[in-house]
């Protein structure tokens, strides 16, 4: 086996930008995603670097900028592996203070973004950096070209695509941070970048040893996701010819679901294709248990990565669509109530009987039902990772195998045992859950009486008392219920509303009459939460009052859980 020749050279950035390079960012690279949060800490990284002193800038300490990694042989065409990221926003800061420098430097630096054609060494006419196909028409004409910027800012309000926003973004900001420095600071600048500023640049003719050159350097640390990981990893072995089109297709749906869900997408998959449970890695768990068993990178994206996309598209933004709309709104108000769970375990059985069924509106209102009680059952329970993994494994083969999940035996249904223990949490003392379980209990009430399709606005909705936690001594509350009856009912159930207001503890400690008037109705006397009605419509508040109500919302829940 022949030596695969590795380059490490370290280069100032006006060498990077030079005639030794032609920087191509090829099909299976991700978007362009620096944001203004990206660009501010290098411009401002860059402007502590140069400092305030007015010694000559070749004197002034380097700055480093990290490492590239390229597939790059003696010819300066060079595709890049690891790197476009700084690339292309050094190439917008360039550009932005191209605009804001005097002439002769303005001259220069377009000398570093753009190389004129040299027939006599067979060069032609081309920009420094091009970035992949569906950005790079955008790229030159609106950042790299001399009147670019004045164009982009024509373009401000127009809709883009994810990176080319990006590209927008960054330059608006850096031509506005720029333009209030001094004109000769500005200029100090722009010589810092060319002479002090360095990157090392990391070189092989070979597609398999810069990914692992690139996988070596981000599992260190570097700012890339598991998908930006696999992506490298799975277009790459794709003949040129094919490397465009899929990794169009792989951009599209990591566009539509944006960056972090597409990443969570991966452990949602590996989690459907997993047959044991086992502690690796997602990146070798996705390898061996997903790209090993699909085999062909063609089927992997087609049959894999775009059905499962879709369905965790319409998951996470409840957008199922059917010609049956009732219906179609009844799963998606299911799938609501599953976002709202503290934890995404159940999201692979609903990505698998999604895909599996998308067609069957029916058929997935009564899954998603069944799913909704189930999760919301362990959740009320309190069943942590392991008890959760293994049941939803159990379904996940169980919907594989093609079983019938109505029947009492399967892993969606709930055990005789498992319905007992969940009237039991609900029998306890609700407010001392933590709040995502306790917050989705009632909420699922409410709405369940209200029997209407309830909105609620998470970030103002408090949880309150009627029957105070700690009432003064010398309330009625003390005349009404012992010390033992208060250790009983106080977090209870029956005794819980649902407020759209800051808690007030001076309020909670009214009594009863004023509480209703003053704290629990609205201007109009009425409350939008039904819990909080059914309070309203109360005379007194006393212990018998408070065991009704419990039993009577138990019941409720009982009947709409199947308890």
């Amino acid at each position: 086996m022949s030596r695969v020749e590795i380059r490490g050279e370290q280069h100032t950035i006006s060498e990077v930008f030079s005639e030794r390079y032609a920087f191509i960012i090829p099909p299976f690279q991700r978007p362009y995603a620096w944001t203004i949060e990206h660009t501010s800490e290098l411009l401002i990284d860059l402007l502590d670097a140069l400092g305030q002193s007015e010694e000559p800038v070749e004197d002034l300490p380097p700055y480093f900028l990290g490492s590239i990694v390229l597939i790059k042989g003696e010819r300066p065409d060079a595709l890049i592996v690891d790197g476009q990221q700084r690339l292309i926003t050094l190439t917008i800061l360039l550009a932005a203070l191209r605009t804001l420098v005097p002439d002769e430097f303005a001259e220069s630096i377009t000398r570093r973004l753009y190389e004129l054609a040299d027939p006599l060494k067979s060069i032609p006419a081309r920009f420094r950096v091009v970035p992949k196909e569906r950005d790079a028409e955008f790229f030159r004409d609106h950042i790299q070209s001399e009147d670019g910027l004045e164009r982009l800012r024509a373009r401000i309000h127009n809709e883009l695509p994810a990176s080319q926003q990006n590209m927008r973004d960054n330059a608006i900001y850096l031509l506005s941070e720029l333009d209030k420095l001094p004109e000769p600071r500005r200029v100090r600048l722009a010589q810092y970048i060319a002479q002090n500023c360095l990157l090392v640049v990391v070189s092989t003719p070979d597609l398999s040893s810069a990914y692992r050159i690139f996988s070596v350097l981000n599992n260190r640390g570097l700012d890339l996701s598991n998908s930006d990981m696999l992506k490298a990893e799975i277009i790459g072995k794709f003949d040129l010819a094919e490397q465009e089109s899929y990794s169009v297709k792989w951009d599209n749906c990591e566009e539509s679901l944006g960056r972090d869900a597409f990443s969570d997408l991966f452990t949602h998959i590996r989690t459907v294709f997993r047959k044991t449970c086992n502690s690796a890695s997602i990146l070798d768990g996705f390898r061996a248990d997903v790209i090993e068993t699909v085999g062909d990178p063609a089927r992997l994206i087609d049959d894999v990565l775009l059905p499962y996309g879709a369905a965790y598209y319409v998951i996470r933004n409840t957008t199922y669509q059917h010609a049956d709309s009732t219906i179609a709104q009844a799963v998606n108000a299911m799938l609501r109530w599953l976002n709202r769970l503290d934890n995404s375990d159940w999201v692979p059985p609903g990505l698998l009987y999604l895909s599996l069924y998308h067609e069957s509106p029916e058929r997935l209102l009564r899954f998603f039902t069944q799913l909704e009680r189930l999760a919301a059952s362990m959740m009320i329970r309190r069943q942590f990772g392991d008890k959760r993994e293994k049941r939803y494994r159990a379904l996940l083969q169980a919907i594989q195998r093609g079983d019938n999940l109505s029947h009492a035996s399967s892993p969606i249904q709930l055990m005789p045992h498992e319905r007992e223990a969940t009237v039991a949490a609900l029998s306890g003392d609700i407010y001392l859950m933590t709040a995502r379980p306790r917050n989705y209990l009632l909420e699922r009430l409410d709405a369940s009486l209200a029997d209407v399709g309830a909105v609620y606005y998470h970030d103002s909705l408090t949880v309150e008392h009627v029957l105070p936690r700690n009432p003064p001594a010398d309330s009625e509350w003390r005349r009404l219920f012992t010390a033992e009856e208060r250790a009983r009912w106080t977090h209870r159930l029956g005794n819980l509303v649902l407020l759209s207001r800051v808690k007030n503890e001076r309020a909670g400690n009214y009594d009863f009459a004023t509480k209703k008037a003053r704290y629990f109705a609205g201007k109009d006397g009425i409350s939008p939460f039904a819990l909080t009605m059914q309070v309203l419509r109360e005379t007194e508040w006393t212990p018998k009052v408070i065991e009704r109500r419990q039993r009577e919302l138990i019941a409720h829940l009982s009947q709409l859980w199947r308890l």
